[in-house]
């Protein structure tokens, strides 16, 4: 199972939008606490749209109870990573067992020593000089679709699912 995990999210808006991305690509989320909002807030339902109800998700006291029940391979997703996240083989790590993909707050991160445990799973997106990082929703969509790349999408659908079988292109009408 691919997994996105947020430390300490802040922002209910970018924990929102990560959760229609885990919905949209079968990833389970994890976070971990405290969180800078209420799950209940209205700007996580905006964000997340109808999806929430289809989410599977965790919510964990701190880092250590997360690892406690989690195994598996853990990426962090850092400003202080020296690899791009597209140089890591996710088709093999996965064979072996769940990938955690972790991403830290907002403000900070993920806290240095959490990162000494485990440097050669460090990695960042790169970018110019001229930002430090990028939106954290856009990161997780980034990262998750490279591991989905990897596995050939597994089974994420390919086509637009159609309510009928008849659909309109430029304008003509056409059955399937």
């Amino acid at each position: 199972m691919i997994n996105i995990v947020l430390y300490e999210p802040e922002i209910p808006t970018n924990t929102g939008n990560i959760m229609r991305t885990c919905v949209a690509t079968n990833t389970k989320l994890h976070l971990i606490e405290p969180l800078g909002f209420k799950l209940d807030e209205a700007s996580i339902k905006r964000s997340g749209v109808n999806y929430i109800d289809k989410l599977d998700y965790v919510v964990y006291k701190n880092f250590n109870e997360f690892k406690e029940k989690n195994k598996g391979t853990y990426y962090y997703f850092t400003r202080y990573g020296h690899k791009p996240h597209t140089s890591f083989n996710y088709k093999e790590s996965y064979e072996k067992g769940d990938i955690y993909l972790i991403f830290g707050k907002e403000s900070t991160g993920i806290p240095r020593e959490m990162l000494k445990e485990d440097l050669e799973h460090c990695m960042r997106i790169p970018m110019t000089k001229n930002v430090r990082s990028l939106n954290l929703s856009n990161c997780c969509a980034i990262v998750v679709y490279e591991v989905l790349r990897q596995l050939d999408y597994l089974d994420l659908l390919r086509e637009e699912p159609h309510k009928s079988s008849n659909f309109i292109i430029d304008g003509i009408d056409k059955h399937e």
